[in-house]
């Protein structure tokens, strides 16, 4: 399996935080992957059950999985393997709009890193396009994973802010407090293969259901 263990160069870092940045125009502020609905709910209601909610999702969710689909596109030989993977990632989503949020957000996330450095590179799902973009830019496997995550992440914490409310001060506590794990999560997780995918974050995958049909939103899932 291909990984970079030499350290990453600053400019390796510096596009990763270009590509993960919120200013990114991928939309991802429009998306709170079902928390909308789980605030709603009662189910996170402090800063305490957010930490709890978002250390599941990535440990036992999408987290986990996208990390494994990232490292898959990294790592797949060719066209067709690349397709497989994203097939695959499409197919894992476990709602409709779990499926909007990866597909929109990988094909803008292709559209304008394929225009600002022209490449071959397709609208696929968000962890495969990223997935595949550091492997053409020739950046390391799990620092791309660690900062996925770690965007992910914060997010969430951002889309909280707004839904709970909690502070700003809270929101990076719970991101300062979350950040080992999204360690942990990218380290092991891009050492598997799709082969060890699984899922048992369910009460986020509910989520996501009971948000298609929530009366009043703010997010798109």
């Amino acid at each position: 399996m291909a990984m970079t263990t030499t350290m990453p160069t600053d400019a390796q870092v510096l596009k990763l935080a270009q590509w993960l940045s919120p200013a990114y125009p991928v939309g991802a502020f429009s998306y709170s992957h079902g928390l909308e609905w789980a605030v709603a709910a009662g189910e996170v209601a402090d800063a305490a059950a957010l930490r709890d909610w978002l250390a599941d999702v990535l440990a036992h969710g999408a987290g986990r999985a996208d990390a494994i689909f990232l490292a898959a596109a990294f790592n797949a030989p060719g066209a067709e393997a690349l397709a497989g993977v994203d097939a695959l990632a499409r197919a894992f989503q476990p709602s409709a709009e779990r499926l909007l949020e990866t597909t929109a957000q990988g094909a803008a996330f292709a559209k304008v890193t394929a225009d600002v450095w022209p490449a071959d590179l397709p609208a696929l799902t968000y962890p495969v396009a990223l997935g595949r973009a550091a492997r053409l830019h020739d950046l390391p496997l799990v620092l791309t994973a660690r900062m996925y995550l770690h965007a992910f992440t914060s997010n969430l914490v951002s889309a909280a802010i707004r839904l709970i409310p909690i502070g700003q001060t809270d929101g990076q506590r719970v991101l300062t407090a979350l950040t080992p794990l999204c360690e942990t999560v990218a380290e092991a997780a891009t050492a598997e293969t799709p082969d060890d995918l699984s899922s048992t974050a369910f009460l986020a995958d509910i989520a996501s259901m009971h948000h298609e049909t929530q009366y009043s939103r703010l997010f798109r899932t």
